[in-house]
């Protein structure tokens, strides 16, 4: 009996230490199968008494990964030639933001961010490119403070006789430090540099 409740212990223990120290949360790449190894502690359960007697111990860590949304107003980026801003017999080219994802493991102190967009290039009436750098700006806040903020040029390509092109921006091991009660947000959108 002793050895039994001792075995669910171990396999609380290293269900709960599994949990902190590689908390992957959101899949940018789609889904993983778990290990036969995980499902086991997956199913291991462990008593009140047993679970608060560990927890005591175990510093605050991050229960789940930031969100990562789109600045309002960067979703998409227009550019008109001529100088006819609006105009949309002028415009050149658009960009648009599809889709954004993240993935999140915590350890040390530490959320770890991969982060990443998919995105959309179209030819506007007025445009022939057939290639383009998007700006690209990947911001990390917490309490609405600045952590992180890196602006990428993205090059797309368009061969005639397409009109659009799609593109993907990754960007890994993101660190940021983690205190309890943190509002933490993601941001990323298009950066034109104006304004």
């Amino acid at each position: 009996m002793l050895s039994g409740a001792m075995g669910l212990r171990v396999a609380a223990v290293a269900a709960l230490g599994l949990m902190l120290s590689a908390c992957s949360m959101g899949n940018m790449f789609g889904s993983s199968t778990p290990s036969a190894n995980t499902a086991q502690l997956a199913n291991a359960t462990a008593s009140p008494d047993q679970i608060a007697a560990e927890s005591a111990a175990l510093p605050a860590i991050a229960t789940e990964c930031p969100p990562i949304k789109v600045r309002p107003g960067a979703e998409a980026l227009y550019f008109y030639g001529k100088g006819q801003v609006g105009n949309t017999k002028d415009l050149q080219y658009q960009a648009v933001i599809d889709k954004q994802s993240r993935n999140c493991v915590v350890s040390n102190g530490l959320i770890t961010v991969k982060m990443g967009v998919v995105g959309r290039l179209l030819l506007g009436p007025a445009g022939n490119q057939t290639s383009v750098d998007l700006p690209l700006r990947f911001a990390v806040e917490r309490d609405a403070t600045p952590l992180f903020s890196e602006l990428y040029q993205i090059p797309v390509t368009i061969t005639p006789p397409a009109q659009s092109n799609d593109f993907v921006q990754v960007v890994e091991n993101v660190a940021i430090p983690y205190v309890a009660g943190d509002d933490i947000v993601i941001w990323v959108g298009f950066d034109s540099g104006k304004g």
